[in-house]
């Protein structure tokens, strides 16, 4: 079926069929309706997808580099709601989101081979060769939770600000002896004997979050118990909780990377007997849904998801409009606020 045989079905030129899909301003109402009716009919579905890109020279797709699994767009509540602000923001143009793994599948290399317009890359390693073939397919980038580099618009939050002001919150309290669980992909696990060169090798996020904990630990005189994993996992977490909770220097404060480190750093003082928060207090970062769900509700560092997704979201419309036109534009770096919010995981350290 093509659109000759519609074409000879109605008694009208193929470009006339084509237009009633593709430029229906074209043709008045009645017309259309025809054809679409006889379309219907034969069982024609419309012109070919990828014909239609090839001529447009455009996908109608953005696609969204995951360093994880894909699956984890879908798990994590904070991942869930970066990726459905942006949904709703381009929902209104007609672009389609396609979620890509970092990873490799066979031979199919998704940032090198899947068809798209241009690509948000969401808190990747630059480094990585999936980074490498979106710069070198000369697509219009974002980077959201990167390190900014220059040339390419970046999108971050405040985070060692956020962590500071986390660290400050228990030093306030009067917790002297405080522990950071911390996630980083790469690198080795455990125990870290220095956390600043730690940081300096770390990812962005990971390493701006631990800067800003020891940018208000250090002044105080606390030298904390770094303990990283390799994801940001509860399961991970309550496992690494449990060692760092038996030592004879377990910590009356534990400041965590994410809710989801907290929710399992409160479940193992939970299985040991200790008390959140007479025992310990916990902070969490981001103040995703799950940070209000939690028994106690955790206290944590607020990032605006929804509004990173809008900007990003913007500034994707605009690096596009920019290509389409031939237009200069300048990478803009954007650095989005976050606010401690103090709950009932914290309180002043027990005495002993």
């Amino acid at each position: 079926m093509t659109l000759q045989t519609i074409a000879d079905q109605v008694g009208v030129s193929r470009m006339t069929v084509s237009n009633a899909f593709s430029r229906p301003d074209q043709l008045s109402e009645a017309m259309r309706q025809r054809i679409l009716d006889a379309a219907k009919k034969l069982g024609y579905v419309g012109p070919d997808p990828a014909a239609r890109a090839l001529a447009r020279g455009t996908t109608g797709a953005i696609g969204i580099l995951l360093t994880s699994s894909l699956r984890y767009a879908f798990d994590d509540d904070v991942a869930t709601g970066f990726l459905g602000s942006i949904a709703g923001e381009l929902a209104p143009t007609g672009l389609a989101l396609t979620l890509l793994s970092a990873a490799s599948v066979g031979d199919m290399v998704p940032a090198r081979d899947v068809p798209m317009d241009a690509a948000i890359v969401y808190s990747c390693d630059p480094s990585m060769t999936a980074v490498d073939w979106l710069t070198r397919r000369g697509l219009p980038i974002v980077f959201v939770d990167q390190e900014p580099l220059r040339g390419i618009t970046s999108i971050n939050v405040d985070d060692r600000g956020g962590a500071r002001a986390a660290a400050q919150h228990l030093v306030d309290l009067g917790h002297t002896r405080v522990g950071v669980m911390t996630a980083a992909l790469g690198g080795a696990v455990g125990f870290i004997d220095d956390p600043v060169q730690d940081a300096k090798g770390s990812k962005y996020v990971s390493r701006e979050r631990l800067l800003g904990y020891l940018d208000a630990l250090a002044p105080a005189g606390i030298a904390p118990l770094v303990h990283r994993q390799l994801h940001s996992d509860d399961r991970e977490a309550f496992d690494a909780a449990l060692e760092l909770l038996h030592r004879d220097d377990r910590p009356t404060a534990i400041l965590c990377f994410s809710d989801v480190i907290a929710s399992g750093v409160v479940r193992a003082a939970e299985k040991l007997g200790l008390d959140v928060p007479r025992d310990l207090s916990v902070v969490g970062f981001d103040d995703s849904p799950l940070a209000r769900r939690l028994r106690p509700q955790l206290t944590t560092v607020r990032q605006d998801v929804a509004a990173k997704g809008r900007a990003s979201a913007a500034e994707l419309a605009r690096v596009l409009e920019a290509k389409r036109t031939g237009a200069k534009t300048r990478a803009k770096h954007l650095v989005l606020p976050t606010e401690l919010v103090v709950r009932d995981s914290t309180a002043a350290p027990p005495s002993r």
